[in-house]
C-alpha cells in the first residue's frame, strides 16, 4: 500500500474494500479527522458444483441457503473474496485425463455467490477448466454479468494474468491471481485457460510473469494489492519452505495481502515485512467429504479489517462444512482455535480469543 496514500486516507477518512465492491461505511458523525473502517471476508476453496447442484439447484430451494446461518455474517461485510473451485456452465465435456470434474449450474450458483456477498472470485486453480474452454468462458461471462470481478483466467495468457482492479469511491484495489496447478489448464495463444506459474521466487519465468503482473497492478496506484494464489499440495497442514519464500517474495514486491488456497485445510497466518500472508484459507463450500483427521470440514472465514487505509486486524470466524456452510459448533470452534494456534506457531503469530473465534492485530 502506497505510504502517501495511507497518510491521505488516514487524514480524509476514506474506506477501503480490498478487492470487493462496497459502499463507504460511515460510523457516527463524520468530520475531517474521523477514520472509517472496512471489513472484507477472504474465503478458501468454494466448490459450487457436482452433488451440490442436486441440493441447491431445485426450483423449491433458495440458492442462498447454501450459506446457512453464516449468511447474515457474510452480508454484514463490505464484500467477500474467494477461490471458485469449479466452472459455472451447462456446456462442455469433461477434460480428458482428470479424476475429478467440478461444474456448477450458473442458474443457482451465481445467485448463491451474490447472496453470499461475493464480489471477487479467483479462477486460477486446477478445476476452472474441468469442462473445457467453453465452460471456462461461460464462467467468466456469468460472473462478470453478475458484477463479480475475476482474475487468474482468460482468453489468452495476457488476459489470464491481467490484474482485477476495483474503484470504491477514492479507493483503488488490485488483485493478481496465479496457480501452480494444473499446467494442462494453462492459457495459451490458441486457447483460454488459467494463469499458471511455478511458485518459486528463483524461477526466471515466475519472476517475469508475476513481477510484470504486479507492476501492472501497481501502475493503477492501488491502495490495497492482493495476490490470490492457488499453491501447494492437498491435505498438507503447513506450507513448504518454497511456498513461504514465494509468499515473502510477493510481499517484497509490494503485495499487501497474500490470499492462499489449495490445501483444503487452514494453514498459518504470517505477518511479514509490510504485508500479511494467509498461507491457506482452507475450504468454504464443497461436497468432498471428510479426509481423515485433517479437519477439511472445518475452516474459518478470514475477516480482514482496514481502518483509515491500514490493515488493522484479521478476525477468524469458525465455520463447519457439510454440503453447505454454517457457523461452527462449540467443539468444532475449539478444535479450530487450537489447530490454528499450533499451525501458526512456527511463524510466531499470536491470537487473542474473540468469542468462538480468534483475532490477530496487525
Amino acid at each position: 500500500m502506497n505510504g502517501s496514500r495511507r497518510r491521505f486516507l488516514a487524514a480524509t477518512g476514506t474506506a477501503v474494500a480490498g478487492g470487493c465492491s462496497a459502499p463507504v461505511v460511515e460510523r457516527g458523525a463524520v468530520d475531517d479527522r474521523e477514520r472509517t473502517e472496512t471489513t472484507i471476508g477472504f474465503a478458501g476453496d468454494t466448490m459450487l458444483g457436482r452433488d451440490l447442484n442436486g441440493h441447491y439447484g431445485r426450483d423449491d430451494v433458495d440458492p442462498a441457503s447454501v450459506w446457512g446461518d453464516l449468511q447474515p455474517r457474510l452480508e454484514s461485510l463490505d464484500g467477500v473474496c474467494c477461490n471458485l473451485e469449479c466452472c459455472l456452465s451447462r456446456r462442455g465435456d469433461p477434460f480428458p485425463g482428470r479424476t475429478f470434474h467440478f461444474r456448477g449450474d450458473p442458474g443457482w450458483a451465481v445467485p448463491a455467490l451474490d447472496a453470499g456477498n461475493v464480489r471477487f472470485a479467483s479462477l486460477a486453480n486446477n478445476h476452472a477448466m474441468d469442462y473445457g474452454a467453453v465452460a471456462l468462458t461461460d464462467t467468466i461471462d456469468a460472473l462478470e454479468a453478475a458484477g463479480i470481478d475475476v482474475a487468474g483466467a482468460g482468453e489468452s495468457p495476457a488476459a489470464a494474468r491481467e490484474p482485477a482492479t476495483f474503484s470504491v469511491g477514492a479507493v483503488d484495489v488490485a488483485v493478481v491471481s496465479f496457480a501452480d496447478r494444473y499446467v494442462g489448464y494453462s492459457a495459451t495463444d490458441d486457447r483460454p485457460g488459467i494463469a499458471h506459474i511455478k511458485p518459486d521466487p528463483a524461477d526466471p519465468d515466475t519472476q517475469r510473469i508475476v513481477g510484470e503482473a504486479i507492476e501492472r497492478a501497481q501502475a493503477n496506484d492501488p491502495d490495497l494489492l492482493v495476490a490470490s494464489v492457488h499453491w501447494g499440495p492437498n491435505w498438507v497442514e503447513r506450507p513448504s519452505k518454497l511456498l513461504v519464500d514465494f509468499g515473502h517474495w510477493l510481499v517484497d514486491r509490494g503485495v499487501d495481502l497474500v490470499h492462499g488456497h489449495s490445501a483444503h485445510v487452514v494453514q498459518a497466518i504470517e505477518r511479514y515485512g509490510d504485508g500479511v500472508v494467509l498461507h491457506d484459507t482452507g475450504n468454504f463450500v464443497d461436497d468432498f467429504g471428510i479426509k481423515g483427521d485433517l479437519g477439511n470440514d472445518r475452516s474459518f472465514l478470514f475477516e480482514v479489517t482496514l481502518e483509515g487505509g491500514r490493515l488493522e486486524e484479521i478476525r477468524l470466524v469458525p465455520i463447519a462444512i457439510d454440503d453447505g456452510v454454517s457457523r461452527a459448533g462449540e467443539d468444532e470452534a475449539a478444535w479450530l482455535r487450537e489447530t490454528m494456534r499450533a499451525r501458526s506457531a512456527p511463524f510466531e503469530t499470536t491470537y487473542e480469543r474473540d468469542g468462538d473465534g480468534l483475532v490477530v492485530s496487525l
